[in-house]
């Protein structure tokens, strides 16, 4: 599909709106006042999900099944990425599962090439993949931020560049979905590396967001901010390279509040909240979706309300 027409525009002047109907798409898409709509209709399209073996990936490659989506699978781990595979492919018109370290760009070049060769496209993508490290700024291990980095920030940014292009070149709708967290639009004492990472992908986000619209290209883009989700991602180092080893040594402060926020997740939201707010900002073409609880939320507003007031920023309770 890649390299076909971009698409065949017609113009409504009472409506003052354009139409736009994609020579291999089955719906029509109207884009108002130079703005092209949302992904609405998900049957028969393509969805890559990264980090897709568990937690928040899983629950987004089975909702997208759901949706009569075609699924492609990444994941580093590739015991329980066939296990997670086996159980989508119940459900999905077609799956394919793709072995991959989101943190080496020539992987997830090769997961493109890969999803573009099976199914010639690729309509939704979720730059997913995440892990977590605990431990003050001075504790930390070169290491610790070279992993951390290296997955939850340069693993969205070989994302784009492996497959925005050819979403473009493509000239279908899609949509672009990064995977940040709350701990992008607020700080947390004991959480700087993951923290760091996850203002970066919010920030790389809102750029494209921004450019896409200042372009009009028919891509959306959303940046999912999830709160409390009662995930694996605290067990993460399950999957650490061994080159990568040699952790900080948290201090008991550190250990306290790691073992408190896993506590916390354990109670959180099910990954399949985050799923289905997902697919709605997709359809909404929304740009935040944010699956968090209150409570959490609101450790935002205090972040914002302190720097628009030129606070010192306010200690988490």
């Amino acid at each position: 599909m890649a390299g076909e027409s971009c698409a065949t525009i017609y113009r409504s002047d009472d409506e003052r709106s354009w139409i736009l109907r994609s020579p291999h798409e089955v719906h029509w898409t109207k884009v108002a006042r130079g703005k092209i709509r949302a992904v609405e209709h998900l049957r028969g399209r393509v969805a890559v999900v990264t980090g897709a073996a568990s937690g928040i990936g899983l629950a987004l490659a089975e909702r997208f099944a759901a949706e009569g989506m075609k699924v492609v699978m990444a994941d580093v781990e590739p015991a329980a990425l066939d296990t997670a595979a086996a159980a989508v492919r119940a459900k999905a018109p077609a799956v394919l599962a793709v072995r991959i370290d989101v943190s080496q760009a020539d992987d997830v070049e090769g997961l493109a090439r890969e999803t573009y060769a099976a199914f010639g496209a690729a309509h939704v993508v979720c730059n997913n993949a995440g892990v977590a490290v605990i431990g003050a700024v001075h504790e930390h291990s070169l290491a610790d931020w070279q992993w951390v980095m290296g997955v939850n920030l340069w693993g969205v940014i070989h994302g784009v560049r492996a497959f925005v292009p050819r979403m473009l070149a493509g000239g279908d709708e899609g949509h672009i979905v990064n995977t940040a967290s709350m701990a992008g639009l607020s700080t947390a004492p004991f959480m700087s590396v993951y923290d760091v990472t996850k203002h970066g992908v919010v920030a790389l986000s809102e750029s494209m967001f921004k450019e896409f619209e200042a372009t009009g290209a028919p891509i959306g883009v959303s940046v999912v901010c999830p709160g409390l989700i009662n995930t694996n991602i605290m067990r993460s180092s399950r999957n650490r390279p061994r080159e990568l080893a040699d952790e900080g040594k948290a201090g008991p402060m550190a250990q306290t509040f790691g073992q408190n926020l896993a506590d916390r997740l354990t109670r959180g939201y099910p990954p399949s909240e985050v799923a289905d707010q997902v697919v709605r900002g997709i359809r909404e073409k929304r740009f935040y979706v944010v699956p968090a609880q209150p409570e959490v939320r609101e450790a935002a507003t205090i972040r914002a309300k302190d720097i628009i007031e030129l606070k010192n920023p306010t200690p988490r309770r």
